[in-house]
């Protein structure tokens, strides 16, 4: 599998709404980031799917590299 494009090196702190879903882009191509739009067509990557079941802030992953996808890990701060 390719690695995904770093979108930014840092977390997407988003609000997100208690039923609502939610879409993570994984492949880092996404012009929508964090969400997915479909840039992954053609590729090994598939979105991550988010179900919120309270209003919250979360912390997206930025980098595309977390183990605790969609949610970041720290990951980013380990990269070059």
């Amino acid at each position: 599998m390719n690695k995904p494009k770093i979108a930014q090196k840092a977390p997407y702190v988003v609000d997100v709404e208690s039923g609502q879903t939610y879409f993570w882009c994984a492949c880092g191509k996404s012009q929508n980031q964090p969400y997915c739009d479909g840039s992954h067509k053609g590729s090994d990557f598939v979105p991550v799917k988010f179900a919120a079941d309270r209003d919250e802030k979360v912390f997206f992953c930025g980098c595309k590299h977390s183990a605790n996808a969609p949610m970041c890990d720290g990951s980013h701060n380990k990269l070059d």
